[in-house]
């Protein structure tokens, strides 16, 4: 390849620092210098449109979409995407089969004063704009209000500092990122709060024609996280869900065994279907097809509108 690569990204400042993650990856392991990797700032819809919940215009692709046209006009070589934020199917002429290793996939909670879930007043003020994130908050504390926050992570910390909410809950990921660790209050654990299917993985999507790219993506890929993303997935695509789908999912492995758990609620959170399941990691996609039909079966579709 005798040419530049170009990464595209959304410009928040936690975008663009996984995007610095990926072109620093880039260098490291391949013959591509500094110079040589350029990363372009793409707006998305998702961040334009602010204070509604995604569902209502568009779902999760309005983070994508854009990202997705530039490398379809072939203006970037590599689109840098938050993996959570993706939707399940993938956009045709498009590949998406590279990932950064994992960062922390917990979820954390901040407060004014530092205190814990259980220590807020009742009939407290969550933001979120996750219907996951409200139904296992609600799980834990029925009293508790959830109220919908949308924005980057120093708006949202500074919404709350300004009293519109008594807590937000965020993906510790960003918030490692971003160096905002004094803020947290508590972190949950993957048994207590589930995450997002993918929550702390980067995704490195190309176009499916370009062999070259293909062949760079392949070098700095992590294998490990590639298995507990596409486990994870799997769970989302034989459910269909979309952005109004409340279902978190979360795998680990160890050794040559990947265990992966999942919950899914029903459409107004009243119901909680969950699933675990434990088997030889090279069998990491099928098992997670396997949780994803278990859901769908016990919910008898009751996640769907």
């Amino acid at each position: 390849m005798n040419r530049k690569i170009i990464i595209g990204s959304r410009g928040s400042k936690l975008a663009m620092l996984y995007a610095e993650k990926a072109k620093d990856k880039i260098v490291k392991t391949t013959d591509f210098s500094d110079q040589d990797v350029i990363i372009k700032k793409i707006t998305t819809k998702g961040d334009e449109i602010q204070d509604i919940r995604l569902s209502e215009v568009g779902g999760k692709g309005l983070f994508s979409s854009n990202l997705e046209k530039e490398l379809q006009d072939k203006n970037i070589d590599i689109a840098v995407h938050a993996l959570k934020d993706m939707p399940t199917i993938e956009t045709k002429g498009l590949k998406t089969d590279s990932f950064l290793e994992r960062n922390d996939a917990r979820e954390i909670l901040i407060t004014m004063n530092k205190q814990k879930l259980s220590e807020l007043k009742k009939n407290s003020i969550i933001g979120t704009s996750s219907f996951r994130r409200e139904y296992q908050i609600k799980k834990i504390r029925s009293d508790l209000e959830c109220k919908l926050i949308r924005g980057n992570v120093d708006t949202r910390i500074k919404k709350l500092k300004d009293g519109v909410y008594d807590a937000i809950i965020l993906s510790y990921a960003g918030i490692k990122f971003l160096k905002f660790d004094d803020e947290i209050s508590e972190i949950f654990s993957p048994e207590k709060v589930i995450p997002s299917a993918g929550q702390g993985i980067i995704a490195l999507q190309c176009r499916e024609s370009e062999k070259d790219i293909i062949s760079v993506l392949k070098k700095i890929n992590h294998n490990e996280t590639f298995m507990r993303a596409h486990t994870e997935r799997n769970i989302l695509k034989v459910l269909e869900g979309d952005c109004e789908t409340a279902v978190g999912a979360h795998s680990i492995i160890e050794g040559n065994k990947i265990t992966v758990e999942a919950e899914l609620f029903s459409l107004d959170g009243s119901k909680r279907y969950y699933e675990k399941k434990t088997g030889k990691v090279e069998d990491f996609s099928q098992i997670g097809k396997e949780v994803g039909q278990t859901l769908k079966t016990k919910s008898n579709n009751s996640y769907k509108r």
